[in-house]
């Protein structure tokens, strides 16, 4: 029905039933088939079936409407213009057709309706035209270096955009780490396990390379002596010496020092006796540990010499208190801290002016300090020891860290971060009254310390422990009243017996300088009066130097740091007093009450994370459901990758270190393998390496041992 209705009238006269001429039809019926054809493709729907059928009566009745015949004729004119306009569309765009269209038709390969949406889109995204040109720009660079694989993909990718920066690196780094692997035999056949046992061999031989030089020291000096318990062979053997002079020296004052060690009694002053034997004295004993009075006392200036003088704590020494051991040495090392006490002011006398008005010669020490900034004056060669070892979390250094030594001390992190168990810790007593104008004590809060002190000695005796009050009057009366408990309750008098090596005090900041115990407790004394008032008297902070004296004070403690007080950090009025050292106490209070100082967030750093490697372990991780933190660290020591306890959110339970970018920039060996790892593990840290190669060689792997290393410390 469907070919006698439409095709027979499309045929026209031609059309005579099964009698039809079909060779001369043949060119018709070939256009009605491919016509059917689209229509059961779907490409053309049967309501233009019926129009062409419509079309083809009214034909051959000559019944056309005349506007239709003006739109047929119209629609053959575009057709014909049709494939001349595309061409030269596609000649001024200049447009690669095998890129964009696959082929070298270009649009004309697409049907009418696809040419048609294409033209639209093209249209309505003529601002992005410049990106188009700076794609072919690109494209082209990426195919003159031969990578047009590239290219294809950016040209069909539906997410190229956004991905195939990403894609491209990563092949990039691949192709990078099969090359290495491939041109560097030293990473191809890289064992994480086996690196790690040649570590473990360098920290042994490290450690007994440390012992033998002490022993070595030790032999060289009894190699001297030829009999043990007796005097060395060169003090007897005058050809030991060189030129008679020095062998009758010698020999003289070894007569001197034999006839004292046979004596028994009345035996010649350390003073004569050095400047007549001095030099045999040296040869039996090289090193002499003396205060600078000691030698001013004991040694005559023309006894004996020294190749090397050292001054510890040497900001406490005035420079007129040690130039006699300099004029004895030949060279000196001066270790101390600008930042810390200075030399106590105790025998000061006032000079005053000359009234004449005669100018009298400069001195040369009368106003530096101490002999640390005499040679500081001077220009000597000078060198920060940075690393800080004695407090076992970070919190017990942090301010003097963050306010003295502009946060350049390295300082070791603690996998406490929560000071549950170290650390520093606040006590806010409230009821706790400063008797300020008569006693110039607090009762309460001594009260409260020597309790503490007691409640220490029974629950924590391994724990050296000593108290520090910031005014001579409150450590009296801490005194007072821990005797008093003391005698009460005698449960904790093993403690007070206990630690030769770092024995139980009470003292004011003033003497606490030199000495560390594990636990410290600090007694603020001043605060609230009766009346709720604060003063800003805080006794010698308030001076010139206070900052110091709190300096020492708060850097004390090695595990723990106890305050008492009976005020918080927003008492104390800045704008009622200059003091370096009560602005210090405020900022000190703030921090042991709240552990955040002005530029800390949180237990995480804010350093980035400049090792791809380290983020890349860290990703895993915390896809497998774990909590980290990165670069935990306080002063410039991190560690990488800390994972979060979720039972106890203030530690963590293991660190993470990767070799990357924190690994390779140790200075040495030493730093790198063994003093680091050290420290940390004796901080409590459990640690767990990742080394990169292994990760890249077997990702399941080394992710399965990190996981296993993550739940065995948890055990």
């Amino acid at each position: 029905m469907l070919l006698h209705n439409v095709v027979g009238p499309a045929i026209g006269s031609s059309w005579n039933n099964l009698d039809t001429d079909w060779e001369s039809i043949a060119p018709a019926v070939r256009w009605w088939l491919d016509l059917l054809a689209e229509v059961v493709a779907g490409r053309i729907t049967e309501d233009v079936v019926e129009l062409l059928q419509e079309l083809g009566k009214r034909t051959l009745a000559n019944d056309l409407p005349r506007d239709w015949q003006a739109q047929i004729e119209g629609l053959k004119g575009a057709l014909e213009a049709y494939p001349v306009t595309i061409r030269e569309l596609q000649s001024a765009l200049d447009m690669d057709n095998q890129l964009r269209f696959g082929n070298s038709s270009g649009l004309t390969s697409l049907m009418f309706r696809e040419q048609q949406q294409t033209l639209l889109d093209w249209t309505g995204k003529l601002a992005r035209i410049q990106d188009l040109a700076a794609f072919n720009a690109g494209a082209d660079t990426v195919l003159s270096e031969g990578l047009r694989t590239v290219v294809d993909v950016a040209s069909v990718e539906p997410v190229a955009a956004e991905s195939l920066t990403t894609w491209y690196e990563r092949a990039w780094y691949e192709s990078i780490v099969e090359t290495a692997l491939s041109e560097r035999p030293v990473l191809r056949e890289f064992d994480g396990r086996l690196h790690e046992g040649r570590i473990e061999r360098f920290k042994s031989f490290d450690r007994q390379s440390l012992v033998y030089n002490r022993v070595r020291v030790a032999s060289a000096h009894r190699r001297m002596a030829s009999v043990p318990n007796q005097l060395p062979d060169r003090l007897v053997r005058p050809d030991s010496y060189q030129g008679a002079t020095q062998v009758r020296e010698r020999q003289q004052q070894l007569r001197v020092l034999q006839r004292e060690i046979q004596k028994r009694a009345r035996h010649k002053p350390i003073r004569q006796l050095l400047k007549e034997a001095g030099a045999v004295i040296q040869d039996l004993k090289p090193v002499f540990m003396m205060s600078p009075l000691s030698v001013a006392n004991y040694l005559a200036t023309d006894s004996v010499e020294f190749d090397l003088v050292v001054f510890d704590e040497a900001s406490q020494v005035r420079p007129v208190d040690a130039l006699g051991a300099l004029l004895r040495a030949d060279k000196a090392v001066v270790v101390g801290d600008s930042r810390q006490l200075p030399p106590s002011s105790f025998f000061d006398r006032v000079v005053q002016s000359n009234d004449d008005g005669d100018e009298e010669e400069e001195s040369v020490t009368a106003d530096i300090e101490s002999i640390l900034g005499l040679f500081a004056s001077k220009g000597a060669p000078s060198r920060d020891l940075r690393w800080h070892y004695r407090s076992r979390h970070e919190s017990l250094i942090a301010v003097s860290n963050h306010e003295f030594y502009d946060s350049n001390l390295m300082v070791f992190s603690s996998p406490d971060a929560g000071r549950e168990a170290t650390g520093l810790r606040f006590h806010h007593l409230p009821d706790a009254v400063y008797d300020r104008g008569r006693s110039a004590v607090n009762q309460r809060e001594a009260k409260a310390v020597a309790q503490a002190v007691m409640e220490h000695a029974v629950n924590t005796p391994a724990l050296s422990l000593g108290v520090a009050a910031f005014s001579q009057a409150q450590a009296r009366v801490i005194e007072d009243r821990l005797e008093m408990l003391r005698l009460q309750d005698e449960s904790g008098e093993e403690f007070f017996a206990d630690h030769p090596e770092e024995p139980f005090f009470v003292k004011n900041l003033e003497n606490v300088q030199g000495d560390e115990r594990d636990v410290i407790f600090i007694s603020i004394g001043y605060g609230r009066d009766g009346t709720g008032q604060v003063s800003m008297n805080f006794g010698p902070l308030n001076g010139q130097g206070g900052e110091r004296r709190l300096n020492v004070l708060i850097t004390r403690a090695k595990h723990q740091c106890h305050v008492f007080t009976n005020l918080r950090a927003d008492d104390i009025d800045l704008n009622r007093t200059s003091s370096i050292g009560v602005r210090t106490l405020k900022t000190f209070l703030a921090y042991a009450e709240t552990g955040i100082m002005p530029t800390d967030v949180s237990y995480e750093s804010d350093f980035s994370v400049d090792s791809p490697f380290q983020r890349e372990v860290a990703k895993r991780l915390e896809s497998l459901g774990y909590r980290i933190h990165q670069e935990v660290a306080s002063g410039g020591k991190f560690v990488d990758i800390a994972i979060v306890d979720p039972e106890h959110p203030g530690r963590y339970i293991i660190g993470i270190e990767c070799d990357g970018a924190s690994y390779h920039s140790s200075r040495s060996a030493r730093d790198r393998d063994r003093l680091r790892e050290q420290v940390l593990r004796g901080l409590g840290w459990k640690l767990h390496r990742v080394w990169s190669t292994d990760w890249f060689n077997n990702l399941e792997r080394e992710l399965k041992r990190t996981v296993e290393a993550i739940e065995n410390a948890r055990q």
